[in-house]
């Protein structure tokens, strides 16, 4: 079993009214996760229900909000109880159906998830504001996956374990680059059982989150897009270009894309700017929710890297390091480039002030500072400035700006401080 560390805070969220709602990619193991938390109720003795909308025969409960109550009045009576609802997005106007349960201050707390991230964030969440607070489970972080790797052995103490135990760090790294996050992908040991995985995982989304949720009965097109966004991952998007490669409009790119991202198989990073003329400021850039998915739209899944392919791969996860890091504030990431070829691969805006940040997917032995994060210390003067790389820890100044070189596994905890 993968230990999850979003299960701590359900944990703590399961005394309060508000419906504590799980979202996050298909397969991610939001079901998993729901049915441990419904086994920690059973343990101390509180009374629970499952449904799954996935299921034909649990459907039948949800033609109304009546039909559903008395069901769960006959398996755990009038008094207070654990409800869970796996895979709500399939429930027609499922934020209503939602609301009006929630609103008949029954003694029920309601557990709910659901992988379409498009119709749950469009419809679901507009419904049940101020009832709800949202858990967003995302695939298997690197930390997870090195915790299940050593078989929990270093839990709680990691940073030692990746400071100490470098060739082993190393290997994990590799691995995790390679085959990304997905549970059961993690859970397979044999490279063919893994691209198995990974390939219904696709086919799962296409079949099930892109088919269903979207009406888009031509899936080729779709599928073409994702091929191309996972050789461009870091890559400025240009919407024309997408649009000339794969024959399609212009309009039909930005609504895949806007699937894309509401699906949580792609995450967009705007660029930050405060003059126009001299830095880009249209083109977006993408990166993978999870890495392995990358690797399998681009035929890498499970091969050796090279060099460019890994470092945009490290990046990517990065990206997602520093996405887990700040999704519980108002920080967003971009990146900066400007039109004279200066580029800065994240900067943290955290309202007062930004924080750049570059990636190098090497082992500096020296600390050494490019042009790019020059010019924009020279242009915004932070406070602080990093550069993420594989082993180098140290500190220096330059015009009034410190500047962290830290290793990736530090990337998070230093981050945070």
């Amino acid at each position: 079993m993968i230990k999850r560390k979003l299960f701590k805070e359900l944990k703590g969220h399961i005394q309060r009214k508000e419906i504590s709602f799980i979202i996050g990619p298909r397969q991610a193991g939001k079901t998993t996760l729901m049915l441990l938390l419904k086994e920690h109720l059973e343990k101390n003795n509180k009374k629970t229900i499952f449904f799954n909308l996935d299921i034909e025969s649990d459907k039948k409960f949800f033609n109304s909000q009546d039909g559903l109550i008395a069901k769960i009045r006959l398996e755990i009576g009038q008094d207070s109880g654990f409800v869970f609802i796996d895979e709500i997005q399939r429930k027609q106007d499922a934020g209503l159906f939602l609301k009006g349960l929630y609103d008949m201050n029954l003694p029920y707390k309601f557990i709910v998830s659901g992988s379409g991230s498009m119709e749950l964030k469009e419809k679901i969440h507009e419904s049940l504001l101020g009832r709800k607070r949202v858990f967003e489970l995302s695939t298997v972080s690197f930390d997870e996956f090195v915790d299940f790797r050593t078989g929990y052995k270093y839990q709680g103490r990691l940073s030692d374990f990746f400071s100490i135990d470098k060739e082993k760090t190393a290997a994990f790294l590799e691995e995790y680059m390679n085959f990304g996050g997905y549970p059961s992908v993690v859970l397979e040991e044999k490279l063919t059982e893994k691209r198995k995985a990974i390939d219904e995982i696709y086919r799962s989304y296409i079949e099930k989150d892109i088919s269903y949720l979207l009406k888009i009965r031509k899936t080729e097109d779709f599928s073409n897009l994702v091929r191309l966004m996972s050789a461009q991952t870091g890559n400025l998007v240009n919407i024309f270009e997408i649009s000339s490669t794969l024959g399609i409009s212009q309009k039909t790119v930005k609504d895949y894309l806007w699937y894309l991202e509401k699906t949580y198989i792609l995450k967009k990073a705007a660029p930050y700017f405060k003059n126009p003329r001299k830095e880009i400021t249209k083109s977006p850039v993408f990166y993978f929710y999870d890495i392995g998915l990358k690797n399998y739209a681009s035929g890498v899944f499970g091969g050796i890297l090279g060099p460019k392919e890994a470092g945009f791969s490290f990046q990517n996860l990065i990206f997602n390091i520093l996405n887990e890091c700040f999704r519980e504030s108002s920080a967003k990431i971009h990146f900066w480039r400007t039109k004279d070829k200066a580029e800065v691969d994240f900067v943290v805006d955290l309202g007062k002030e930004v924080v750049p940040v570059e990636v190098k997917y090497k082992a500096l032995k020296e600390p050494h500072i490019a042009r790019p994060i020059r010019n924009f210390i020279e242009r915004y003067h932070p406070r602080k400035a990093f550069v993420i790389n594989l082993e180098l820890e140290k500190a220096l100044s330059i015009a009034g700006t410190k500047i962290f070189f830290i290793p990736f596994y530090e990337a998070m905890k230093k981050m945070a401080e």
